[in-house]
Formats: structure tokens, sequence, C-alpha cells
């Protein structure tokens, strides 16, 4: 694994609840709205967050995550992974109608490292720590000999957009968000990708 500097370090099972709600504010409110469907009797939305969170493998695991830490705190995070050369089958019958769009969009971004969640505390924001994470973010897609960088957004989120095109992510595909019940300002999924130079 890529070896990092501090502020930047890997996450840790230790890291859980502040990578859940880091998790929640990137995804602006869908994973809470997911994970309470997911609570077991006597657990919170944010239990259920933390044992996602704390798990050895999937896409919302510590092992995928980088936190940037400031006076010995968390403030920020990134979570990403290399995606397959060749999409995964899937079927759509299968799937919650709401991941759908997400998916067809993961699909086209084959073989990128595709950057999951990118959030910072709202304390923290406006301080150059999305772009130093996107740094991070290149950095390990070149020494995992990615093609690129890919992410998505939602429209309704107009900073993350503007970080993004700013910092070198090009506009590739949409698809219409299926909201069912979650609450969001946006009315498309953004594909972004960037090529490694």
């Amino acid at each position: 694994m890529l070896e990092l500097e501090l502020p930047h370090r890997l996450a840790t099972p230790d890291d859980a609840l502040q990578l859940a709600e880091l998790i929640d504010m990137a995804g602006e409110g869908m994973p809470t709205y997911l994970w309470e469907r997911m609570a077991e009797a006597g657990e919170s939305v944010w239990d259920v967050g933390q044992r996602r969170a704390c798990r050895e493998q999937g896409s919302f695991s510590y092992r995928n995550a980088v936190v940037r830490e400031e006076n010995g705190r968390v403030v920020a995070s990134l979570m990403g992974y290399s995606l397959p050369e060749e999409p995964e089958p899937w079927d759509p019958d299968a799937m919650s109608p709401m991941f759908v769009p997400l998916q067809e969009l993961e699909d086209l971004a084959a073989g990128s490292w595709y950057v999951n969640v990118l959030a910072s505390y709202p304390a923290c924001r406006g301080k150059g720590y999305g772009g130093a994470l996107l740094n991070v973010a290149e950095a390990i897609a070149a020494y995992e000999r990615s093609a690129g960088l890919s992410l998505i957004v939602s429209d309704g989120n107009k900073g993350a957009v503007r970080l993004y095109l700013r910092s070198g992510y090009e506009h590739v595909a949409s698809r219409p968000m299926v909201k069912q019940r979650w609450r969001n300002p946006g009315e498309q999924w953004l594909l972004l990708t960037r090529p490694l130079a």
C-alpha cells in the first residue's frame, strides 16, 4: 500500500464513528436513510454506520479509507477503491431502484480508481482539505496503476461539483436520480472522470 504522510493516514476501526458521519455527509443523508432500515433492535443509525465502517471488506470498509487529522482529531476523509476492468454482472430487478442509476454510471468507469466518499466536517470546509485528499486519491490511483479516477456526485451539490471540475474532472455521463423517500435537491447523478497523466 502507498505510504502516506501526516496529516493524512490510513483509517482504522477506531475511526468508525467519524467515517460513518463523513460517509453520511458525502452521501447527503442517503446512508442514514438506508441504515435506518437496516438497524436491528436497539441499534441507532450510527451503530449501523459504525458496524459497516468496521468491516474488513465492502465498499464502506475502513480499509478503503484515508483520513486527515488536525490536532489529533479526524476532520476529513477519502474513501475509494479500484473498479474492475470489466463490470461485474448485476440484475436490476434484484437491486433497489435507488441504486440502479448509480450502478449504471459506475459501470461506465470500469478500470478507474473510484472516489466513493470525499467529505470534511462543516467547520473544516474551505481549508483545502478536499483538494488535498483528491491529490491523495490521484497518488493511490497511480500507485495501483489505474487508468484514471472517477466519482459520482449529485448535480444539487454545487460546491462539490465546482471542486471536482476545478481539480480536472470532466462530466462524462448522467442518470436521473431515483429518490423513493430520500430527500435531495438534485435531479441527476453526474459521473465525472479524470485521466492520469
